[in-house]
């Protein structure tokens, strides 16, 4: 395999956490550059739509400049990395049960495009109960996710479900 500089992440990032934030930094700390891959699925159904996502990774991960970029795709992954220019992607675990899914994702992409490979990094204690999801059931309820997502993402879910007078 050709070396590459350039990493994926890819994901739904609905909304982005601390744990994609730790993800990104990470990656960041390992490969010249990431491109944050944010799937456009028309079947999901979406908090955020995906240019509400996008604008949102790029506001919190401003700081990396040039280092990262923000794209999105619809249909396979492996098509989209080599769209791009790369062959790697790096995907976030945090527990066994997105192991299991991961490692057979993997599989299938490697069986899809054999060049691609696929890197885990475990997330950090400290995140690893946060999800998407988890942020999306606490946050119309108004509890507190400030712990959870950067502050940028945190005013945007107040604005979502509780309008421009919550900020």
């Amino acid at each position: 395999m050709p070396r590459t500089e350039v990493a994926v992440i890819p994901g739904s990032f609905d909304p982005l956490t601390n744990g994609h934030m730790d993800l990104i930094t990470r990656t960041l700390s390992i490969f010249d550059r990431v491109i944050v891959g944010v799937i456009s699925n028309p079947a999901k159904s979406c908090l955020f739509t995906i240019e509400e996502r996008m604008a949102l990774i790029r506001g919190c991960c401003a700081a990396f400049g040039d280092r990262l970029a923000v794209g999105s795709f619809s249909g396979l992954l492996v098509d989209y990395l080599k769209q791009v220019g790369t062959l790697v992607m790096v995907r976030g675990l945090r527990a066994i049960s997105d192991f299991d899914y991961e490692a057979q994702m993997a599989l299938i992409n490697k069986r899809l495009s054999p060049e691609v490979e696929t890197f885990f990094l475990v997330a950090r204690e400290e995140n690893s109960y946060v999800s998407s999801s988890l942020v999306r059931q606490i946050a119309p309820l108004g509890g507190d996710v400030s712990k959870l997502v950067p502050p940028l993402v945190e005013a945007a879910l107040k604005r979502k479900f509780f309008g421009d007078s919550a900020t």
